[in-house]
């Protein structure tokens, strides 16, 4: 039946029908769908409507009008000081605001209006620097956020007739500007992501050929794998953009860039499991058409269980509380779904059409072919010496001293794998960003001259029922906190409170959010000294703080729940398609060790080599999500070469057999894996240099310790047992069957 099904998708008719279908299939759904960049959302929520800062958020929104929005905070600075001609300037360029208001523009303290002595008590003690902050909408997309921060710089330019945004912050002489404060942040964020997609598909693209051509020294064949990648590609963009336009899912930058590195890196994982058995057919089999319908057969079913444990393991995402996790579960799935398919179907009616020429210039062929080749060219033909192949050297060392191949391998893995515990992760998002991006910039003038916290002011809410309790006294008397505002009653509600509270450290880092039920805790301390009843209830903390800190809350929350999913569903496909429980468990146990390993190895490069103090909160579900997913890949694709060898040969020999035969296509397809995850190690955004490093190290820690050495070590020393429940292995089954 499989093999004809490789007669429906690539026989010698049924193959231009196939390739006809994809073309004409990405065509229409690209010129009648809109592409999924088109309907990326750059602000999308990654909170619950009902964590703590959401609905303090909009509690402030509904009952403190005047406060809500979100703040632009236009740094002015001069090293030696500001001149009059600056305050000036500051003032011309307020003005203009007032006047002209900004898309989506609340509130503008009125500078323009106050003499210069008024205006300098808002600039820091030293005299260098003044904040400047430009309220907008709580819900102004990130474009029109953009749109006015360069119409900002318009002003300034104009009216200065010089270009402050460009003088470094450190200039003695010259006036700089910098827009920081959450809405510099969020337009950075977004363009660094933007900058970064089209560089990275470049960079994907080429360092795939590279290797591809380095690999395999075939121009034809490095490029067959790219296309069937493009094909999903060109398929996968645009369902995903009408999903996006329906509204039934939210895409993102980061999604999407990731999704591409995921879409070549493991789309040609699979277009080579398929090409590495089409490749072995042809030197047995003369004719091309029985080689694929043979190949189709052997490789079709480690594929699509491949595929189908990353399809799986992905969309447990869906189970995420986090908004960023659950956004990544359907165009990660999706891609790789779609990718699957164009293995099993386009990829095989291309190499139906070309032929034994795809691998020009060093095209397979029978001995009998070759004999006849060699003499054509009057050559002697000598039939190429397996044993000596690296492959077949380290299968004789897996079956011969197993016990020493694992206890090397665990030692190995088990070191690298204790130093993940002295991980520490953060949640400071300006930790992620370039030094020399502007609201970064801005944030380190704002840290120098003013209290930190200024960048991003905590604001703790209060239901006081009629009593004054000390609620300033308190909050302020919490660890970090520099100083608490006067409070500002609600305007429709006399017994709401609002206080504005500055930390005297980075509002963005691990230590800040660790204020956050301090703060809580104290207010609700006041509140029931104060005779409130239901303290608990009447106690709201916004604030970008806040917000960091139900994320984390939400993380901790998401890492219990997916990590165990995953787990479970990938153990239940493997005894599906192995059906022995011995197997399912020490494959599964083998690549949690290996991510354990790779999360210590690349803690140690980004710590003590890189100068990294904390890795991203979000790592390591990222990484484990992929490296368990990906990683399975190679373990089903070698021991399922090593359980069909069982059947006619003893296990050891199926065993050597099956790690010299998969070898050379495992380790092509982790190099080129793991080379296209460490591209991402390449753009200016830290979580996505720490998610690229980390989980190219667990690729080839699965690729060169994991899957040539451990696996099949433990399968040797199991031998008949590694096929538990089974009481005898597959081998002896059929000679029992024949027998009988």
């Amino acid at each position: 039946m499989i093999e004809r099904l490789a007669g429906m998708v690539a026989g010698r008719r049924t193959r231009w029908i196939t390739l006809v279908a994809w073309i004409v299939l990405a065509g229409l759904l690209t010129v009648f769908l809109p592409a999924v960049g088109d309907k990326e959302v750059s602000n999308a929520p990654n909170l619950e409507a009902d964590s703590p800062s959401v609905v303090a958020d909009q509690l402030i929104k509904d009952k403190f009008p005047s406060s809500s929005g979100i703040p632009a905070l236009v740094v002015w600075h001069r090293e030696g000081g500001l001149t009059e001609a600056d305050y000036a300037l500051i003032q011309k360029t307020t003005q203009k605001i007032v006047e002209n208001p900004l898309k989506e523009q609340g509130e503008v303290i009125p500078l323009h209006q106050m003499p210069l002595p008024a205006l300098q008590k808002f600039a820091s003690e030293d005299g260098t620097t003044l904040v400047q902050p430009i309220q907008f909408g709580e819900a102004t997309e990130t474009e029109v956020l953009k749109e006015n921060i360069e119409s900002i710089k318009a002003i300034i330019g104009e009216a200065s007739g010089k270009e402050p945004f460009s003088v470094p912050i450190d200039d003695d002489a010259e006036l700089s500007v910098r827009v920081s404060g959450p809405v510099g942040i969020s337009v950075d964020a977004t363009d660094l992501f933007k900058g970064a997609d089209v560089s990275l598909m470049i960079a994907t693209v080429l360092i795939v050929l590279v290797l591809l051509l380095l690999i395999y020294r075939s121009p034809i064949l490095a490029i067959i794998p790219l296309i069937g990648v493009g094909f999903a590609y060109a398929v996968t963009g645009p369902l995903l953009g009408f999903m996006a336009g329906e509204g039934w899912i939210t895409v993102d930058g980061q999604a999407i860039s990731i999704m591409t590195v995921l879409l070549f890196g493991a789309g040609t994982d699979y277009c080579l499991f398929f090409i590495s058995h089409f490749r072995q057919e042809l030197t047995r089999e003369s004719d091309k058409m029985k080689a694929l319908k043979r190949s189709f057969k052997d490789a079709s079913g480690a594929i699509a269980m491949s595929g189908f444990t990353v399809v799986l393991s992905l969309l447990a995402l869906l189970a995420a509380k986090y908004g960023a996790y659950d956004r990544f579960a359907i165009p990660f799935s999706l891609s790789i779904l779609i990718m699957g398919i164009a293995s099993l179907t386009l990829v095989p009616a291309l190499l139906s059409i070309i032929g034994r020429a795809s691998f020009y210039p060093f095209i397979p062929r029978t001995d009998a072919m070759a004999h006849a080749h060699a003499d054509k060219k009057g050559k002697v033909y000598r039939k190429p010496n397996t044993e000596k192949k690296l492959g077949t050297k380290i299968g004789k060392l897996v079956i011969t001293k197993p016990w020493m191949v694992v206890i090397t391998s665990v030692l190995i893995l088990g070191i690298f794998a204790s130093f993940s515990s002295q991980i520490k992760f953060t949640y400071d998002l300006l930790s992620s960003f370039p030094e020399d991006m502007p609201s970064r910039e801005g944030f380190e003038v704002i840290s120098k001259s003013f209290t930190p916290g200024d960048l991003a002011p905590i604001t703790v809410v209060a239901a006081t029922d009629g009593a004054v309790p000390e609620l300033a006294e308190k909050l302020a008397a919490v660890p970090l906190v520099d100083h608490v505002q006067e409070p500002q009653p609600s305007v429709n509600d006399p017994n709401l409170q609002s206080y504005t509270v500055i930390l005297n450290t980075n509002p963005y880092s691990q230590e800040a959010m660790e204020t956050i039920p301090l703060l809580r805790a104290a207010a609700e301390a006041a509140l029931t000294n104060g005779n409130v009843a239901e303290a608990d209830q009447k106690v709201w903390i916004a604030g970008q703080t806040a917000t960091q800190y139900d994320a984390k809350v939400l993380t901790d929350h998401d890492n219990n729940v997916i990590i165990p999913l995953v787990i479970g569903l990938i153990m239940i496909l493997l005894f599906a398609y192995l059906r022995s429980i011995t197997a399912t468990l020490y494959l599964i146990g083998t690549v949690l060790l290996s991510y354990a390993a790779a999360l210590g190895l690349g803690w140690v490069i980004l710590h003590y080599i890189m100068g990294v103090d904390a890795i991203q909160g979000a790592i390591p579900l990222y990484a484990f999500v992929f490296l368990i997913a990906l990683g399975e890949d190679y373990n089903i694709f070698m021991i399922s070469s090593i359980w069909k060898k069982s059947k006619t040969l003893p296990l050891k020999q199926a065993i050597k057999e099956g790690v010299s035969e998969t070898g050379g296509v495992i380790t092509s397809a982790g190099l080129i894996l793991a080379a296209t995850f460490a591209v991402l190690a390449t753009l200016p955004i830290q979580v996505l240099v720490q998610f690229g490093l980390i989980t190219a190290i667990g690729v080839l820690m699965d690729t060169f310790i994991v899957r040539p050495f451990l696996v099949p070590a433990i399968t040797t020393l199991l031998g008949k047992r590694a096929f538990w429940p089974a009481k005898v292995s597959l081998i002896e089954e059929s000679k029992q069957k024949a027998k009988g």
